[in-house]
């Protein structure tokens, strides 16, 4: 079965100096028909102004993915973690009993434009960790680059959860495949350009649903694209 996220259907967020769009319920945004998709609980398109973050904060039995699309974010936590994070970067915050952490655009002239990525992991009350790789952005190109797994396979980031990510950036008229396996779920966001999945057409900011299907899931960029593709569990 294949359900459509339009963009425009988004829950905002927006402030002197973030604007979200929020594709699950999150914050003051709240819709009883878009909790999540099994444990994928959050997708929020950030851009975070020059100068400005999230104050610290924390979080406890969460999988958080931070994927920067533009600009520059860096994150401080309370392990003793830093740095930045770019175009290229994986973040992964195993949230487990507890963590404080703070985001902020070190820039004095560009915005940040990113995704960040909730899922629900399957232990609670685990120790809190960090990941950060640099992966190599022509492995994106035209293909689907694997960057977060169950067992940190082929250099991902390691999830507590039995889930995937892929990235991918294609030029107009290139094409990817995934065989899609039975009793999984697939969540596509677009975050640049135009595809075509299935015969449907997504632009920036839709996302696909796909729940208990199987055989190929075709991606078709109608102009340059840049997306995210997870394997959940039902």
């Amino acid at each position: 079965m294949l359900s459509v996220r339009h963009k425009d259907d988004r829950g905002m967020t927006e402030t002197g100096w973030l604007n979200s769009a929020h594709s699950f319920s999150f914050g003051e945004y709240y819709d009883s028909k878009n909790m999540g998709f099994g444990p994928l609980r959050v997708i929020n398109e950030d851009s975070v102004r020059a100068g400005t973050g999230f104050d610290t904060h924390g979080h406890a039995n969460m999988e958080i993915i931070t994927y920067v699309l533009s600009g520059q974010l860096e994150h401080k936590d309370s392990l003793g973690n830093g740095g930045i994070i770019k175009p290229g970067d994986m973040q992964l915050i195993s949230a487990g009993k507890g963590i404080l952490h703070s985001e902020y655009n070190p820039s004095e002239t560009e915005d940040v434009h990113f995704l960040q990525i909730w899922i629900m992991p399957n232990e609670t009350g685990t120790k809190p960790g960090y990941q950060q790789t640099s992966f190599n952005t022509d492995e994106f190109h035209n293909a689907l680059r694997l960057v977060v797994t169950p067992d940190g396979a082929q250099g991902t980031l390691r999830i507590k959860q039995d889930a995937k990510l892929w990235g991918s950036k294609l030029d107009g008229g290139k094409s990817v495949a995934l065989e899609m396996a039975l009793n999984k779920k697939y969540w596509l966001q677009l975050a640049r350009g135009k595809v075509n999945v299935r015969g449907q057409a997504l632009e920036a900011g839709d996302a696909a649903g796909f729940d208990n299907e199987t055989g190929k899931l075709d991606i078709t960029a109608l102009e340059d694209a840049e997306f995210i593709l997870f394997e959940l569990p039902r």
